[in-house]
């Protein structure tokens, strides 16, 4: 493959990543990534088309300011596009341009301001009255979000002076405060909360019910005229003054400056305030002052070269490790976890982050009363990324040789980080199998929270998985918090779990290295329990697509007199011991499909049963001995793995018209 055809493969699934992205941040008010991973991919992808011209398509995400606008709302076009700005993640960078700023304007002065963590708005005003407040949206065409931007209290309804006509463009945010409030307001009512205040602010003005975003506190800064009729400001200071004599909340923290070394010098000095600031910011801005420069300078397609926003790195905390604590998962790994001081990180507070296994921290070398760097993984998931100092009389961490739950010995099994409990009746370990027991995708039990379980184990109403059958409706009733109906609801929704498929039973049970498609194999191939638990090592080793060590736990767990009694025990109850999957079509029989990225209609468990349904294999990884690759929006390294190797690739389309009745 020449560097060319491998840059075009690489452009093409950055498109389709990027485009997965911007989808689920402008539009689903979601992150699924750190906005630095989001810029580094841009930046490649800008990058392979510099270098390659040819490989710029009309609908590059480069093009695009920001996300589409949605249905949901009434479409707006923007008479002045509302552009985005050129990213600078250095110093360097921005030097690079005040350089080319001088090679058009002689002497520069500029404005340097915080960049606001929100969602991004316009503002209309006629005769200093508000008639209409939209999104973004692409840049060209937002969303009518009016009545809910009337809610926003920093936002005035009327100006103090009657102006012709305005547009102003701002950013609504939501406070850290607000967000910290709202978090736990739907933390207490069983909802999920938002992950940042960008994501809650972008979530509460899209909402169909302004009264809804009027419960969520959200607040304004506007820093643009868009558009001006009656006034004629000549620089950006003195518009964003005359917009605070009307009434507007402008942006805080902004200076004018003469060089870029006062603007760099400023910049470090919003870094250092961002901790204290009390709404999130993800960078600074520096604009070129006068706006007759301005009209000099122009635009790109899609950036102004008047401006760029610096970048600050992503954040990170110091605090003190006050404990290592142990938990014990379902498969018996216990999993050390660091208690530290809270920190404020990307908007929320942490107090705790995995430590993983004992490797891991021999690595970082954590002990109890080090003071540790903290930050957020995708500005989600909190780790630690190292220690900065050491704690006085602090030991080296070791990890314990029994069980903190049920005292027994644990063990570590060669090429293997885990440490793991290895007493079947772990009380820790019986409580998250039953958890798994009644999960979704294994025996599908409904009505019977985490919560409720837990409370069964404790007073021993739950040994093991077949007490779930043998629960009495009474008791159940009793409990705080259940009632009749719950009781009944339950009852039924474990009566009805007994005609379940093996496949699903197989996956409830927990047995290690085994997964929802291992089972399926293992039901597929066998057909009933009692097979199953009469084959040997060896047999199972003959199913494609099983490993020596899968085949070895499958082995190593019906041996157990545990597991036999409790299969035993369930088939007595009534609970479906067969498979119950008949391939009536075998269009697909010997063929292997490899699902990646994401299908427009289709999940990936639904495409899966299909194919599965027409007697062909589902494989998670791409080979030689792959026949098709089905793949989505945003699939990646396993498509480029499949062009490499010559492997035949479909998308959906395709895909429907390969499982029509008629072929």
């Amino acid at each position: 493959m020449t560097d060319f055809e491998k840059a075009k493969q690489r452009a093409q699934e950055l498109r389709a990543t990027l485009n997965y992205h911007i989808q689920r941040y402008y539009t689903d008010n979601e992150s699924d990534i750190s906005d630095y991973e989001y810029d580094m991919l841009m930046r490649e992808l800008q990058a392979l088309e510099t270098q390659y011209p040819e490989l710029l398509t009309a609908d590059s995400p480069t093009h695009r300011v920001g996300g589409s606008a949605d249905t949901l709302f009434t479409p707006v076009e923007h008479r002045v596009r509302m552009e985005s700005l050129q990213d600078a993640f250095s110093e360097d960078e921005l030097y690079d341009f005040d350089r080319r700023v001088h090679e058009t304007v002689e002497n520069a002065f500029y404005t340097v301001e915080p960049k606001i963590d929100g969602l991004s708005v316009s503002l209309e005003y006629e005769n200093g009255v508000l008639v209409r407040g939209s999104t973004r949206g692409d840049g060209d065409v937002g969303e009518d979000v009016t009545a809910n931007l009337r809610t926003v209290k920093s936002i005035p309804l009327k100006l103090k002076k009657e102006i012709p006509f305005l547009e102003v463009r701002g950013e609504v945010y939501m406070s850290r405060a607000v967000f910290a409030a709202l978090c736990e307001e739907q933390e207490l009512n069983g909802g999920k909360p938002f992950k940042n205040p960008r994501n809650a602010a972008a979530g509460s003005l899209r909402q169909k019910n302004p009264a809804v975003t009027a419960q969520r506190n959200l607040d304004i800064f506007v820093f643009n005229i868009q558009q001006i009729e009656g006034e004629t400001p000549a620089s950006h200071q003195q518009s964003l003054d005359f917009l605070e004599e009307l009434g507007f909340a402008v942006v805080p923290h902004r200076v004018r400056v003469d060089s870029m070394e006062k603007a760099v010098s400023h910049i470090r000095l919003i870094g250092e305030k961002r901790k204290d600031l009390p709404f999130d910011i993800d960078g600074a801005v520096i604009k070129v002052d006068d706006f007759e420069n301005r009209r000099l300078l122009g635009s790109t397609a899609k950036f102004p070269k008047w401006a760029v926003a610096f970048k600050y790195p992503p954040e990170e905390k110091q605090t003190v490790v006050r404990d290592i604590e142990i938990t014990v998962g379902r498969t018996g790994v216990l999993t050390p976890t660091a208690v530290f001081d809270p920190v404020l990180l990307a908007g929320s507070t942490v107090a705790r982050a995995s430590l993983h296994n004992e490797d891991y921290i021999r690595e970082k070398d954590v002990r109890i009363g080090d003071t540790i760097l903290v930050s957020k993984a995708g500005d989600i998931i909190p780790e630690v990324i190292r220690v900065t100092a050491r704690g006085e009389n602090a030991q080296p961490f070791c990890m314990p040789g029994t069980c903190p739950s049920c005292g027994a010995p644990v063990t570590r099994e060669a090429g293997e980080a885990a440490v793991r409990c290895v007493n079947p009746d772990c009380p820790a370990q019986l409580l998250r199998n039953i958890i798994h027991f009644c999960s979704r995708d294994a025996m599908d039990i409904e009505g019977l929270g985490e919560a409720n379980i837990e409370t069964f184990v404790n007073l021993g109403m739950i040994r093991t998985a077949a007490d779930l059958y043998r629960l009495d409706a009474a008791q159940i009733a009793s409990l705080d918090g259940m009632g009749e109906k719950s009781a009944a609801n339950f009852l039924a929704a474990a009566e009805k779990s007994k005609e379940n498929d093996l496949s699903k039973l197989l996956f409830a049970l927990g047995i290690r290295h085994i997964g929802a498609k291992a089972a399926k194999l293992l039901a597929g191939h066998f057909g009933s329990m009692e097979k199953i638990m009469e084959a040997d090592e060896q047999a199972f080793c003959t199913i494609e697509g099983f490993g020596a060590v899968m085949a070895k736990s499958v082995t190593d767990y019906f041996a157990l007199d545990s597991a036999q009694a409790l299969i035993a025990e369930l088939s007595e109850l009534g609970v479906n011991m067969t498979s119950k999957t008949e391939v009536t079509d075998t269009r697909f029989a010997g063929m292997t499909f490899v699902l990646t990225g994401t299908l427009p209609t289709y999940t990936r468990d639904e495409a899966a049963a299909i194919i599965e349904n027409f007697g062909g294999k589902v494989s998670s990884s791409v080979s030689k001995k792959t026949s098709i690759v089905l793949a989505g929006e945003a699939a990646g390294s396993k498509l480029q793995k499949a062009t490499q190797l010559g492997v035949r690739v479909i998308d959906e389309a395709q895909f429907r018209e390969m499982i029509k009745p008629e072929n």
